[in-house]
């Protein structure tokens, strides 16, 4: 089954490969091995918007990493220095396709394969790992039409798989002594069923409801630069490391809009979700009622810039889960970011928790930014974070844990980033050792 996954981007590599890249007004080499004049700047980028998929009306309920939001973000127009002309000329009729489901049927999809390399300069554990992850995620628009309130079924599946190495990526962080993951969605959990639910929203979306099985970490305390699999790579700067948030399995959550800026969110999800097993997750819903439960109140300047201009607290309770022994938890979290003259996004996140409920953090406290650099696609971004761990049966009162990650994101061409990444871990809280850790790391995500 692996090599099957990973054959995917190879064989993509290779036809790249073969189509040659261009930049500026070289000339490149087609399929057929002939010579063919390179197009003008403007010709290029008209052939670009060719292939762009109009997704602006499909409706999602989370945040950047949502099944909604990534096919729009996926299927946008980016400006990137190296062109594949060639590549692009043949998989237009996949395009056209893919425009022609969205408009006939309402059923919209993307795809993509992700690569992640990290290596550790010291460790009492494993020092390097090495992970991959193919997806496929996508929503059909059964019930609204054109109207302003539909009715969708949402999917994602997933492969997760570590990569000629002992662990995967996911691992890294606890191999180290870290309490936290330095990679988040590189697991080797196998063939997942990550979403399968149905996303109702009424008045142009002012209210909205997910049911079925879900990922909470999509509208749980999001914020501008929350998506693992094109910002950073570390909890600390995505997903509160306070909140335990569960894996995926069964739950709802409904938003509603309260004024034109001030907005609320609340839901359940069961505490012991497991995609790799969705029909024991949903029974485990019915019947176990071991439930994390959040609700958030929020602000946003505008509905279309919900994200990048959001402050909002959120309130979190997860049950005793018995069969594990993780004890009841609660706590809360806040979160600042303010886009700023279209380029910079600074922010700033700070959570609590009781220390139980299976968080890594009792106390947390991340600053940063990213920066889009004008003209371009890619994204830099520093965080730092400060962190009380929560107390382990090894190490009863672990001294603060310091995390900072720097990252940039190049966008290579229309369909593939490369992301380099560097993370410096001090007094991770998992160890009794004082010590300095460095993490480097290497990201690839190709989009289909």
């Amino acid at each position: 089954m692996y090599k099957k996954v990973i054959s995917l981007p190879l064989m993509a590599l290779l036809v790249i490969g073969l189509d040659g890249p261009v930049f500026g007004q070289q000339a490149q080499v087609g399929f057929a091995g002939r010579a063919q004049p390179a197009t003008s700047e403007a010709e290029y980028l008209e052939l670009i918007d060719e292939q762009v998929v109009n997704y602006s009306t499909v409706p999602h309920f989370g945040g950047p990493m949502s099944v909604g939001a990534q096919v729009k973000a996926d299927a946008e127009s980016k400006h990137n220095p190296f062109r594949f002309e060639g590549l692009s000329h043949s998989f237009q009729p996949y395009f056209d396709f893919k425009d022609r489901l969205n408009k006939q049927h309402g059923f919209s999809f993307g795809g993509d394969y992700n690569l992640m390399v990290q290596a550790a300069n010291k460790s009492p554990g494993e020092d390097h790992a090495a992970g991959g992850v193919f997806r496929l995620y996508g929503s059909w628009q059964l019930t609204g039409g054109d109207s302003s309130d539909s009715g969708s079924l949402v999917f994602k599946i997933e492969n997760r798989h570590k990569l000629s190495t002992d662990i995967a990526p996911q691992q890294l962080g606890p191999e180290t002594g870290y309490a936290g993951l330095t990679a988040i969605t590189y697991s080797d959990a196998g063939n997942m069923l990550s979403n399968l639910y149905w996303q109702q929203s009424f008045n142009n979306n002012q209210i909205a409801f997910v049911a079925g099985i879900v990922d909470s970490t999509d509208y749980v305390a999001v914020y501008g630069l929350v998506n693992p699999w094109t910002d950073f790579s570390n909890l600390a700067f995505s997903t509160d490391p306070t909140i335990p948030a569960p894996n995926q399995g069964g739950g709802v959550a409904i938003k509603g809009m309260l004024t034109e800026n001030l907005y609320l969110l609340g839901g359940l999800a069961d505490a012991n979700g497991d995609p790799t097993e969705p029909g024991d997750s949903l029974d485990s819903f019915f019947n176990d009622h071991e439930f994390f439960k959040h609700l958030e109140f929020g602000w946003i300047s505008s509905f279309d810039n919900r994200f990048k201009d959001n402050i909002h607290l959120t309130l979190w309770q997860s049950d005793e889960r018995k069969e594990l022994q993780i004890a009841e938890g609660h706590g809360v979290s806040f979160s600042f970011n303010k886009l700023i003259n279209e380029r910079w996004l600074p922010f700033l996140r700070a959570g609590y928790s009781n220390g139980d409920g299976g968080a890594f953090l009792e106390r947390s406290l991340s600053v940063g930014f990213g920066y889009f650099p004008a003209k371009r696609s890619d994204t830099f971004g520093v965080g730092v974070n400060w962190g009380k761990p929560a107390e382990t049966p090894s190490v009863s009162d672990p001294d603060s844990q310091y995390t900072a990650e720097i990252f940039y994101r190049f966008q290579l061409f229309q369909h593939m980033t490369i992301t380099p990444d560097i993370q410096y871990l001090k007094n991770p809280g998992l160890s009794t050792e004082k010590t300095t850790i460095w993490v480097a790391g290497l990201r690839a995500r190709m989009v289909f």
